[in-house]
């Protein structure tokens, strides 16, 4: 009986909710008895007949479980998807995407923000890319439909949407089981699984199942950070609640309901009220309380917020330009910045990020300001609302930050990783959680296909050096790493071209460079298209055998590229495919029977393109390319070539 209350009160509910037939009563027998909840909270016989029968209790064995479908969880799921592994990825709403998803509409920052050429690649790249290309009229509920498309078209991953996961089984250390339930469609799911990946912001699996995990500020004095509080505390950044507004021909009156807030001049001495179709991101409050178990106040406090700054926009008489502005969408579920921390072998403080730290585990990297906001919000007009503190180049983040130091199967990444408060300052925007979720997600199918730990993987060199490979081959770049990947077949080739540019040598496809680094260097093979179309040939001493060619395009990575709702964001992006980018190209084989083509692309605006053919020996190997999406040379970072196990 114990653990039926337990359960209820792993849900949140009261037990008088459901002694009076509320949505859960169903889930409280296990063969068709009388059941009754006392006064104390135990179950008993004799009151009113539950319907056992109606939550259906499916069972999922899988090789990694995810919680948690936001950016980091998306990426996550299609990584290990792709390296093998049978994923089962849960998320407790409907829509994909978390706080980028049209239910709450943050666009997604990251390292694109030091305005160099830092945009991060792999997965994240492969869905704005295509979100740029599909979703032209720029439809919030459109990117979401993205985002499923991409999650169901993985064999690999069987999806749970609607479902909260709510209790796990661990045993000497070791998750074995967790268990999710959908009201929707009233199934309880059983899932077990060898590895599992935190991505629920929140850390709600890893503080269920023990992890030990970080909260609040840490003091000056923990770690030595300049930018620490004097004292450590509970407190978080805040949640903010945002909005949009359309423009119409006519005046559009506006009434608050009477709980709105009430605001003054002097409450935006520190916020600007700007763009009136998108707002504010400083609509922010929480950080003085419990962001988890005090949400449901903190979401009506930020929509009397809200509703009061639409109220001062509309009616204080400082902005007549809004005569004609209406409120068109407003949002329901509060974007998170913080909560829990979960603690991994290693934390991630203050001087890595200013310092660049260069870790020899690095998987992925960051590029966001040092941007903490106060914990007031909305509750301290008077205090600015963010401290920024500006990167002058990104920083590594390290593998050791992305698994738990007390739970032997458990990763994570997303805001919840192994970092200081002062850290995750940065840390936290999604650009970063997505590169997070690809680490993550390749490690978990990394370790099931070798049978590792999380911590072996981390220990070995070896193994760890391959695993980085294995990243960068799949369009993670991973800082002052380059291609060094023993099974492309590539590298052994010479290089020849129609023609090349001083810059963009033909050599370069193979330099074990794939994009732009800041370095002074091009680390691509360009040619003038105005002649007409160009080739570039791999040639090898001896024949080879080969069954997989894989090709990195330039996507322009120096732009910023992500949905928005405000028009401006779009003023130096491109919507569509990028202009760099090549379009049509063959690829073509000389083998020891003749050539033989064996990718025929049209209209190509994806960065990463892999060709998989039956196995040939072959003696060269040709791109042709007839056409770029607008950029008068041909652009190719990289060629690899290989003789894959499962092509």
């Amino acid at each position: 009986m114990n653990n039926r209350r337990g359960f209820l009160k792993t849900l949140g509910l009261s037990t008088g909710a459901v002694a009076m037939g509320g949505h859960f009563t169903t889930l409280l027998a296990n063969s068709n008895n009388d059941l009754y909840i006392d006064e104390n909270g135990d179950v008993n016989a004799g009151e009113f007949l539950v319907n056992t029968d109606v939550y259906n209790r499916v069972k999922y064995e899988v090789d990694v479980c995810i919680v948690g479908a936001g950016m980091s969880g998306i990426c996550a799921a299609i990584a290990a998807a792709r390296n093998g592994s049978k994923v089962l990825l849960m998320h407790d709403r409907s829509r994909l995407g978390g706080n980028a998803s049209s239910e709450i509409r943050m666009h997604i920052s990251g390292a694109s923000q030091l305005k160099q050429v830092w945009r991060e690649t792999g997965i994240l790249e492969e869905l704005v890319l295509t979100e740029a290309v599909t979703n032209p009229q720029r439809s919030y509920e459109m990117w979401d439909f993205v985002l499923y498309d991409k999650i169901i078209s993985e064999p690999n991953i069987t999806l749970l949407l609607d479902t909260s996961f709510y209790d796990v089984k661990v045993n000497n250390g070791t998750i074995e089981k967790v268990w999710g339930l959908s009201s929707p469609t009233e199934e309880i799911s059983e899932i077990t699984a060898k590895y599992f990946s935190d991505c629920t912001g929140d850390g709600s699996l890893a503080a269920k199942a023990g992890a030990k995990y970080m909260r609040g500020r840490e003091a000056k004095s923990t770690f030595g950070e300049s930018l620490a509080v004097d004292v450590a505390d509970q407190k978080t950044m805040g949640n903010s609640l945002l909005f949009m507004a359309q423009h119409h021909d006519t005046k559009m009156p506006y009434t608050p309901p009477v709980w709105a807030r009430k605001y003054t001049t002097k409450d935006f001495a520190h916020r600007n009220i700007g763009s009136y179709e998108y707002g504010y991101w400083w609509l922010e409050l929480g950080g003085s309380i419990d962001v988890i178990s005090d949400g449901q106040q903190n979401r009506h406090d930020l929509l009397a917020t809200l509703f009061g700054v639409w109220d001062y926009i509309k009616n204080s008489g400082n902005h007549p330009e809004s005569e004609n502005w209406a409120l068109s969408w407003i949002g329901m579920i509060p974007g998170k910045r913080e909560s829990r921390r979960i603690e991994g072998p290693y934390i991630m403080k203050q001087q890595d990020v200013q310092a660049a730290t260069l870790f020899e585990d690095r998987v992925a990297y960051g590029g966001w300001p040092l941007d903490d906001h106060p914990p007031g919000g909305m509750d301290t007009t008077g205090d600015v609302p963010y401290v920024s503190i500006s990167l002058k180049k990104p920083y590594s983040i390290p593998y050791r930050s992305l698994f738990s130091v007390n739970i032997n199967n458990l990763f994570f990444a997303g805001r919840n990783i192994s970092v200081s408060h002062v850290a995750l300052s940065s840390t936290r925007v999604m650009a970063t959680c997505a590169i997070l979720g690809q680490a993550v997600g390749t490690a978990m199918a990394y370790c099931f296909k070798h049978s590792i730990s999380p911590n072996a993987l981390a220990a070995q060199k070896k193994e760890l050096k391959t695993y980085q490979q294995l990243l960068l081959k799949q369009d993670q770049a991973i800082l002052g790493v380059k291609n060094e990947d023993e099974n492309d077949l590539a590298r052994i080739a010479s290089v020849k071209s129609s023609s090349e540019t001083n810059k963009g040598k033909a050599i370069k496809v193979i330099d074990g460079i794939n994009r732009d680094i800041a370095d002074g260097d091009v680390h691509q093979w360009q040619a003038k298209m105005e002649s007409g179309s160009q080739w570039i040939t791999l040639k090898w001493k001896k024949p080879v055998k080969l069954n997989t060619v894989q090709l990195t395009f330039d996507t322009g990575l120096n732009r910023f590229l992500r949905m928005s709702p405000q028009d401006w964001v779009y003023k130096d992006q491109v919507r569509g495919p990028q202009p760099e980018t090549i379009s049509d190209y063959i690829v073509e084989l000389e083998t020891t029977k003749g050539k033989k083509v064996v990718a025929n692309i049209k209209n190509n605006y994806l960065r990463l393109a892999k060709h998989n053919f039956s196995e040939e020996t072959i003696k060269a190997l040709t791109v042709k390319v007839h056409k770029t999406n607008g950029d008068k040379l041909a652009r190719l970072f990289e060629i690899r070539c290989y003789q894959e196990a499962n092509a």
